[in-house]
């Protein structure tokens, strides 16, 4: 069921992937051409407020030439006309300089010149004013007359000037409408980028994580429904891997305490023995041979095992080879051999192969064993494990039937009293009414009392609404109630903390095993329940006074009758990863401790 949980269709994956890739491909497209267009109108803005401040400029230039010319006209000091007319010429020139650019662009005034045709109108309406400005300011600079003679050029220049500002406005005004324009462009496209952008981010979600998110909505649920199996199973694991674990511990005991003899031998790349040591000789029964003795001649009579030992010479005359070899002695006994295979090359500059080997034979009969003995401990745990589901099945079904019992012959009784006096109520008769009233509301108490009793066993709500130490007093408060013992509950530190709902409701079974064996075999009159934290340990403790037992004598018993609720209660802490600790003593009580993981 694991796998069919966890599998995830193939052909839906690469869909989803493709769609997700197509997605942000299409989100990384729209960025970066926002950021294109948004850096382009923000270079043409750069240059239209150059060319709005340029062409600004030229209506200060023309005041100020028509300025300096009157001065420049009326003075007849020679220094100071000398001063103006330098002033003048330089106004000049950059009047002139500013007007081609604002007409065909300039590189180093970073304009480019690219003008509307209302605009280039609008340069054609004021090219005569220009050309008359330029012509009388250039006409008074050439002339060295007396002021009389220039009134014409200053009465035509101071008419032009007019004329140039008045349209030089319209210009100005022009540029920065359409600069305006731009802006409102650039606003209606980063919109349009937007709206296409959550577009996509919504096509994203409805197509892409919303049904990533069902199926992996749906794929919890599945483990979910799993999980309790798995716990058990994993459960059962954790046992075998101790018992395995406990199997392992003693293969490497006893062969630790087996004696390994080193056995050394030397042969050619092909096989053939070169120099057999002494403890090879004296293991084997061998006692000499030739340079046409094979390796695997001594180590095996049998043609199989000769062939298989070649295989390995031959195959590994290069790379070197550790493992386990069998061979078959002359006397008919097994021998079996950990053999590393390392090339070597002698003083005589020939290819040898070096053969270490320990004599595993022991060892080998040793894990034979431990496997049939490992064999053995597992079959006795599944039996075990088999008893104790059993015993499970039983005390459901005890549950239900003391369930069923406590509905049938409490509730179900109250209630069919219940509805008998109602039906018997004669509203005439209003005495006997109100009598039977306050009967029907002493036995709806009772009924709902019974419920309450019937239920207690199962998962309290102050467990699930408020937490383990309020699920426990109530715990106290109502077996102190039923049973007429005296159980308290003392919280040294003031525990008040959540937990995770799993290790609550397993904390609260334990606890209330424990409190139900103190009460129905360890007759007690006093049960204290303790409860202290630190940082990240809980501890609960409860002590009885009763009669108390041998622990050394306790033993779980195989048919499954009694015995059981601490193997629960070992089974629920091993669950939350916790541990519980049991002292008694004859006739002094017994205390129960368990620690828990904060």
């Amino acid at each position: 069921m694991s796998t069919k949980v966890t599998s995830l269709d193939q052909n839906t994956f690469n869909k989803l992937r493709k769609l997700y890739i197509i997605a942000l491909s299409a989100i990384a497209i729209a960025v970066i051409v926002s950021q294109i267009l948004v850096r382009k109108y923000l270079s043409d803005q750069q240059d239209d407020a150059k060319t709005i401040n340029i062409a600004g400029r030229q209506r200060m230039l023309s005041q100020k030439l028509t300025k300096e010319v009157l001065l420049f006209t009326a003075t007849t000091e020679d220094s100071y006309r000398t001063n103006l007319s330098d002033s003048i010429k330089h106004t000049l020139q950059m009047w002139e300089t500013s007007h081609k650019a604002l007409l065909n662009g300039n590189d180093s005034l970073q304009i480019n010149g690219d003008n509307s045709a209302a605009i280039q109108r609008m340069f054609e309406e004021l090219q005569p004013s220009f050309t008359n400005i330029q012509s009388s300011v250039k006409n008074i600079l050439n002339t060295s007359s007396t002021t009389l003679n220039f009134e014409n050029e200053v009465l035509n220049l101071r008419v032009q000037e007019q004329q140039f500002l008045t349209i030089m406005d319209r210009i100005v005004n022009q540029y920065d409408t359409e600069a305006t324009q731009k802006v409102e462009k650039l606003q209606q496209l980063e919109t349009i980028l937007l709206i296409v952008t959550l577009a996509i981010l919504l096509a994203e979600f409805l197509l892409i994580f919303w049904p990533a998110a069902k199926r992996t909505k749906q794929t919890i649920k599945d483990l979910l429904v799993s999980e309790e199996k798995a716990k058990e199973m994993a459960f059962n694991a954790d046992e075998l891997s101790q018992a395995k674990e406990k199997s392992v511990k003693q293969l490497k005991a006893l062969s630790l305490a087996m004696e390994q003899t080193l056995l050394f031998a030397r042969v050619t790349v092909d096989g053939h023995l070169i120099h057999l040591g002494n403890k090879f000789l004296s293991r084997l029964n061998y006692r000499s041979f030739n340079s046409s003795t094979k390796f695997s001649e001594v180590i095996s009579t049998d043609k199989k095992e000769q062939e298989h030992i070649e295989s390995l010479i031959l195959n590994n005359q290069n790379t070197g080879w550790q493992g386990e070899i069998k061979g078959t002695l002359a006397s008919g006994d097994t021998i079996w051999l950990e053999m590393s295979i390392i090339p070597y090359h002698s003083g005589e500059q020939k290819e040898e192969l070096l053969l270490i080997c320990f004599d595993i034979t022991e060892r080998k009969k040793a894990k034979l064993q431990i496997e049939q003995l490992t064999k053995d401990q597992f079959e006795a745990k599944i039996s075990q494990q088999k008893t104790l589901s059993a015993k499970i099945i039983e005390n459901q079904e005890q549950e239900q039937n003391r369930i069923a019992k406590d509905i049938h012959d409490g509730i179900g009784q109250m209630l069919t009293g219940l509805k008998f006096n109602i039906e018997s109520i004669d509203v005439k008769n209003i005495e006997k009414t109100t009598e039977k009233i306050e009967y029907l509301k002493e036995l709806t108490s009772n009924i709902i009392k019974g419920v309450r009793t019937a239920t207690f066993n199962l998962t309290p709500p102050e467990l699930t609404d408020h937490g383990i130490v309020p699920a426990l007093t109530k715990l106290t408060q109502e077996l102190s109630k039923f049973t007429g013992k005296n159980i308290v509950l003392i919280n040294k530190t003031m525990f008040n903390e959540r937990m995770d709902a799993l290790k609550e409701i397993n904390c609260y079974r334990i606890t209330q095993e424990a409190v139900n064996n103190a009460i129905k075999y360890a007759d007690s009159t006093h049960i204290i329940i303790t409860i202290s934290h630190s940082e990240k340990l809980l501890s609960i403790t409860v002590d009885d006074n009763g009669k108390g037992f041998d622990i050394q004598k306790l033993k779980p018993r195989e048919n499954g009758d009694g015995g059981m609720g601490l193997t629960f209660m070992k089974e629920r802490i091993n669950y939350i990863n916790g541990r519980i600790f049991m002292s008694s003593t004859p006739g002094e009580g017994t205390r129960i401790t368990m620690n828990i993981p904060l």
